[in-house]
């Protein structure tokens, strides 16, 4: 791995045990054996290279659950939600770092271009995988995703089950159509 490479990594690793707000320069460089300088170098800031290690690592997680799903549309919803639930316990400093860093966005114009570069190629993944691969329905996928990290990190004892979804939305469906 070269440079840039090794201060992506360590700022995964940053992220993961220390979160968005708490990781400074220097923790990064001294998890990759690099200098302060080649952070402003290769990435313009340490902002924009946590901002990609976050994209990464989510969109990593995300993709794991991904291609562990069933293909069958009837089964993979419920099927994505209890995989993605199992990633908040077993992974619950990654999505604590995801609202961090969504929190980090209010206060800078280019983090969030960044972060909506990355929700549009999650809605675009997402949206894969129903049946008429819209985009409301991924716009939807994307948004419960985003309220299931809140949910999941600020209250998991109350936290909807993956059961609790597919029923609620069933319900709402209902609703919507009626």
């Amino acid at each position: 791995m070269g440079v840039p490479e090794d201060l992506l990594a360590a700022a995964k690793q940053c992220l993961a045990e220390r979160g968005y707000a708490r990781t400074t320069v220097r923790d990064i460089v001294a998890v990759s054996g690099s200098n302060l300088a080649a952070i402003n170098y290769h990435f313009r800031s340490k902002d924009a290279l946590l901002t990609q290690a976050m994209i990464e690592s989510t969109g990593e997680a995300v993709g794991e659950i991904l291609k562990a799903l069933p293909d069958e549309s009837r089964k993979w919803f419920e099927a994505f939600w209890t995989e993605l639930i199992d990633s908040f316990q077993n992974k619950p400093m990654l999505w604590l770092a995801n609202l961090d860093t969504l929190a980090q966005a209010a206060h800078s114009p280019e983090l969030r271009t960044q972060l909506a570069e990355g929700q549009a190629h999650a809605r675009g993944e997402l949206g894969k995988r129903l049946p008429q691969q819209d985009e409301a329905g991924a716009q939807v996928l994307l948004t419960l995703l985003i309220g299931m990290v809140v949910r999941w990190t600020v209250d998991p004892d109350n936290a909807p089950t993956a059961q609790d979804l597919v029923l609620g939305i069933r319900s709402v469906a209902e609703a919507a159509t009626a």
